[in-house]
């Protein structure tokens, strides 16, 4: 196999991975608490800034590397808290409402974050860069395959992968986790062995804002720290939920990976519609109907593929991949 397209599969194992660190926290609330968060990447957006501010802050003192370190560990704390505070003194109050007030305030909730990034940030990207310890290339990918793909990327999956890990222990294995699931299904029956039921939908709300938040200290110095990171990454991450299944981790990751993959192969490949009809010898001319769509080449619609994904699961499997619910 050609390397840039061994290269091009790394990419999207690590985009992949990045939509599950996002997608993991909007499917846990959902599956929690009914809520379809669509200030959650958002809250991926928050994660970045306060790791930059934090490691800005930090960088006279302790050095990049160590400032990096410190954000990974305090900003999904600090976005994980503000993910809380805003389900106890906002989201919970709306919550009475039905669905519609939910999507409405988060919807609202999406355009202030935004608004506030700008204010105290800026318009303009702010320098979170990769930290020195992680800017070169894997040697022994290069010297054994003749591979240049980054440590950054390596480390980005990683921490995903530790990531899956660990949730999968909290949710399966433990006490906190057992409660979790038991009042997704039976709230009131936990409610009425002692847990505090509501305490329980803030915990995990603002543990998804905090997943969000870790993903956006890894996330932003892969691609670009800014106020339209959000935006660019918010309408993937629920095509990953919807495909996943709603609700379903399990769905949400091999959504995750499933589209990264299919990303990044796709501007790999120069082949269009009309390629392919001149192979089954049939031609494609300029009166032929859709003449401009049959020349566009899979690379050109590659942005649109997920989307396209997204259709056809509606269509054909409308409870996703993995999932239980139907729509």
């Amino acid at each position: 196999m050609d390397s840039t397209w061994i290269t091009s599969i790394l990419n999207g194992l690590a985009y992949g991975l990045l939509l599950f660190m996002l997608s993991s926290g909007l499917t846990l609330i959902f599956s929690m608490m009914g809520v379809l968060n669509f200030a959650h990447a958002s809250f991926y957006m928050i994660g970045a800034y306060v790791a930059y501010q934090i490691t800005v802050l930090s960088t006279k003192a302790l050095g990049g590397n160590a400032g990096f370190v410190l954000a990974l560990i305090l900003a999904p704390l600090v976005v994980g808290a503000l993910g809380a505070l805003i389900e106890r003194y906002g989201l919970r109050r709306v919550h009475k409402f039905g669905h519609v007030p939910e999507l409405l305030f988060t919807f609202g909730l999406s355009y202030i974050i935004v608004e506030l990034v700008q204010v105290i940030w800026g318009r303009a990207a702010v320098p979170y860069r990769v930290p020195e310890m992680l800017t070169g290339p894997i040697d022994w990918l290069q010297q054994s395959m003749g591979l240049t793909f980054p440590e950054y990327r390596l480390f980005l999956m990683g921490v995903a992968v530790a990531m899956l890990a660990a949730l999968w222990l909290v949710l399966a294995k433990t006490r906190t986790g057992l409660v979790i699931q038991a009042a997704l299904t039976h709230p009131e029956t936990v409610e009425a062995l002692g847990h505090n039921v509501p305490r329980v939908f803030m915990l995990v709300f603002g543990g998804g804002c905090a997943l969000a938040g870790l993903a956006g200290v890894i996330g932003g110095p892969a691609f670009v720290t800014e106020p339209a990171m959000a935006a660019a990454l918010g309408s993937i991450i629920f095509v990953v939920v919807v495909v996943g299944g709603m609700g379903s981790l399990a769905g949400a990751f091999v959504a995750s990976i499933l589209i990264g993959l299919l990303q990044n192969l796709a501007v790999k490949v120069d082949s269009s519609g009309a390629d392919v009809l001149q192979a089954l010898g049939m031609t494609v001319t300029e009166q032929t109907f859709g003449y401009a769509v049959w020349k566009l080449s899979v690379a050109q619609v590659a942005p649109v593929l997920p989307y396209l994904l997204l259709v056809l699961i509606l269509i054909f499997r409308p409870k996703g991949l993995l999932g239980t619910r139907e729509g």
